[in-house]
């Protein structure tokens, strides 16, 4: 997933580390939308439980690879759309506001 300039020897700090938490974070963050999230989550889970199945294929190795990161992308893009209220890009109204702005002083 990082590609660094080498392999970190002894007392170095690995990237790979903060990379798997993050990225899927701010992934989450840019997507934020909780349809497609749950398209990513539906999918991502397919190719989890379905993993002996489609070892055979030669052509969903790379699917494969990235099953899971391709989960923690569509839960943090729920989660994400879940604070933005978005859902397939048309805004939600679950947290409505306790502010009016209908009456006017």
């Amino acid at each position: 997933m990082v590609d660094t300039y080498g392999i970190p020897q002894y007392q170095e700090g690995n990237p790979a580390l903060v990379a798997c938490v993050s990225f899927p974070f701010l992934f989450g963050m840019m997507f934020s939308d909780m349809g497609h999230g749950c398209l990513m989550i539906i999918i991502a889970l397919l190719l989890v439980m379905f993993a002996d199945r489609l070892k055979k294929n030669p052509a969903m190795a790379l699917a494969l690879e990235l099953r899971y990161l391709l989960l923690l992308e569509g839960i943090f893009a729920v989660y994400c759309g879940a604070i933005y209220n978005e859902f397939f890009a048309i805004p939600t109204n679950m947290f409505p506001s306790c502010f009016d702005i209908s009456k006017r002083v």
